[in-house]
């Protein structure tokens, strides 16, 4: 399947640690989250843009921004994601990448190219409540875990996350998502933020004090996990 960009970002200085950088949204996913801030990319009812137009934006960008972050959907879904990455380093730009971690052959490819910069893998629940919170059945866990530790043993820069949505989490679920990346470099906690594109609107935002003790529980297994967007 040849990679389509459905979204340009044309700055962002959140989306990638100490750089600025544009975001490329692709269409497109193999999970389900409830949660899912981009589900309109899910279904992939979007427009696409001519990644003509796209490269001559990063060639008159180039000096300027640092990094480009790919992130979807899915990006991984692609099988000729080497192929645009390939052709953003080229133009002397980092990468980023932005993955739900279920596609360990295409990040070990990836990694093997030189391609990444940084990866940022959602870490969606502890593994009995994983399926459930991707949205998808028969979920295969030891994909989750291969990209894990392919993800941490790469010397590349790296982040886990995982957003906290109330009804989705409980201390036992957040403890056995953090030991999932036990020793991590990055480990952040976001908080669910209701917005109309999130599929489930039974949802709601764990409160702060609910947050910060999760953080400690997270902490045992990841002792400089974080809160983001608190």
């Amino acid at each position: 399947m040849f990679i389509k960009i459905s979204g340009l970002q044309k700055l962002t200085l959140l989306d990638y640690p100490e750089h600025t950088a544009c975001t490329l949204f692709v269409p497109g996913c193999n999970f389900r989250c409830p949660f899912c801030h981009n589900s309109e990319l899910v279904s992939g009812a979007v427009d696409i843009y001519d990644e003509s137009e796209i490269f001559a934006f990063l060639e008159k960008r180039r000096g300027v921004l640092e990094g480009v972050c790919v992130t979807g959907g899915e990006p991984t879904l692609y099988s000729d994601l080497d192929r645009l990455l390939g052709k953003i380093k080229e133009l002397g730009y980092l990468v980023k990448l932005d993955t739900n971690g279920y596609a360990p052959d295409a990040l070990e490819r990836l990694y093997a190219q030189g391609l990444l910069d940084y990866v940022a893998m959602d870490i969606k629940n502890a593994p009995e409540r994983y399926a459930e919170t991707a949205g998808i059945a028969d979920l295969d866990m030891s994909r989750i875990e291969r990209s894990i530790a392919t993800i941490k043993g790469s010397g590349v820069a790296y982040e886990f996350r995982t957003t906290v949505a109330a009804e989705l989490f409980d201390g036992k679920s957040i403890e056995g998502a953090a030991q999932l990346v036990e020793g991590a470099d990055r480990y952040y906690l976001q908080k669910f933020v209701m917005r109309d594109t999130v599929p489930s609107k039974l949802l709601t935002s764990p409160s702060t004090e609910t947050l910060e003790y999760y953080l400690s529980l997270a902490r045992r297994f990841v002792p400089n996990a974080e809160i983001r967007g608190e």
